[in-house]
């Protein structure tokens, strides 16, 4: 269970109504040099109506307990320190660029806009640069056989490099970051052609992913430079955006990358998730939400249980940490979740027992259930409103990466009533793969 952060009844009045036996812990409420804590949201007026609600919810979400408190200090809300202004693109490093764009336009609804490779006199590589609305993906290949390309395809097949930040000065954010402890890739450099110039700087996050800072402020071409113009529309689906990207890292690694994102690229902690609030009689896991204005990244790390657990086979078939799933937000999900399956698109199964529940767990709502249920879409609530979700089965060969398609109406978080529901059909899924 998590509780926003909000503005009516202080935390010190819920720690002592609840007593010293409720164990509702202090993580980070606010800022440093703030004079008091942060208030929580509640729809109630007094102490004694804001705990029986409290109690009441602990006991019907899935096991969870009332020590999940969300935290989102100011600075979330009113600092952006690096000047981080939006996702520019999310590059995959695949052995095919050609199939893997084709299936991206065909299957959730993106069209090319631009490419390079040979015909542009690029002897080295190929990438196909595809988007939706403001979700730009680049799918690159090497044509070299020793290439770090094609050497990291072979070791972790088809997946997420580079998670790329347009900002508007990269030498500054480059050396802010660097300051604060990243690891260099590449120093800031100057990319040219006839439309101009593009300034670009890299650093390592988790596993061998990185982040790229950009400017393209003095660039007029179709993407990049060295990419010429190459247009394949495709009928849209309704992707909008990037919602967020969930990492997934190793045992007790989770924390360190989320200090990581928070000491380095500034983000908040959002949301925290232990082991008892998303597991199965067989396997668990545990995950905290970091928080930066432009972007949310869930980091995943694997607990400890009686069989191999999903975030343990990613790890084990990615060869370590790994973009596990990137979250595209649309604003009709039933609309795109139908368009997808006509395209062929895969999803995981929901069981109709899961669709008995949706009136009592989350109230009125806009769709009509027998829509969600037919089309396998999830639901849940939180106190700022409801989201809708569905995730598909892994998009490459091996269950790594995989596509959530989420609809926000209000909820800021990220479905954690429906996280049993999710964790217990991935693993039937893992089961049929023999790796449970």
């Amino acid at each position: 269970m998590y509780l926003p952060i909000g503005s009516t009844t202080p935390r010190s009045l819920l720690i002592d109504c609840l007593g010293a036996g409720r164990n509702v812990k202090e993580r980070r409420g606010h800022a440093p040099g703030d004079q008091s804590p942060k208030q929580l949201v509640a729809p109630f007026q007094t102490v004694r109506s804001l705990c029986f609600a409290l109690l009441w919810r602990s006991f019907i979400t899935c096991g969870s307990r009332v020590d999940r408190i969300a935290y989102v200090r100011k600075s979330e809300m009113s600092d952006n320190p690096l000047r981080l202004r939006k996702i520019h693109h999310v590059e995959l490093w695949v052995g095919n660029a050609k199939q893997s764009s084709y299936y991206f336009r065909e299957a959730f609804g993106f069209s090319q806009i631009a490419y390079r490779g040979l015909e542009t006199l690029d002897r080295q590589e190929t990438s196909f640069v595809l988007r939706q609305n403001k979700a730009t993906l680049v799918c690159t290949a090497s044509y070299e056989p020793e290439s770090e390309i094609q050497k990291r395809v072979a070791l972790r097949g088809d997946s997420v490099k580079d998670i790329c930040f347009a900002v508007d000065d990269v030498d500054t954010t480059f050396a802010e970051v660097v300051r604060r402890g990243a690891e260099p890739i590449a120093e800031p450099h100057d990319l040219e052609d006839e439309n101009g110039k593009v300034r670009r700087a890299t650093i390592a996050t988790y596993g061998d992913v990185v982040h790229s800072f950009i400017d393209t402020s003095q660039y007029d071409g179709p993407f990049l430079p060295g990419y010429e113009q190459a247009i394949v529309e495709t009928e849209d689906t309704g992707i909008l955006t990037f919602d967020h990207m969930v990492g997934n890292v190793g045992f007790g690694d989770m924390e360190k990358w989320a200090n990581w994102y928070s000491d380095v690229l500034g983000f908040e902690r959002f949301l925290e998730f232990r082991d008892d609030d998303i597991s199965t009689k067989y396997s668990a896991l545990m995950s905290i939400v970091m928080s930066g204005q432009v972007i949310k990244f869930p980091i995943n790390e694997p607990a400890e249980g009686l069989n191999k657990s999903q975030i343990e086979e990613y790890l084990d078939y990615h060869q370590g940490p790994g973009v596990q799933h990137i979250a595209m937000l649309t604003s009709d999900i039933l609309r795109t979740v139908a368009r997808l399956r006509e395209n062929g698109v895969q999803f995981i199964d929901v069981p109709g027992t899961y669709y008995e529940e949706v009136p009592n767990r989350v109230g009125t709502i806009d769709e009509q259930i027998r829509d969600l249920a037919n089309l396998g879409v999830l639901v849940d609530r939180d106190e700022d409103g409801y989201l809708l979700q569905l995730f598909t089965q892994p998009v490459m060969d091996r269950p790594t990466l995989f596509i959530e398609i989420i609809q926000r109406k209000g909820s800021r978080g990220f479905g954690q009533g429906n996280f049993q529901a999710l964790f217990e059909s991935i693993e039937r899924e893992q089961a049929r793969r023999g790796n449970l």
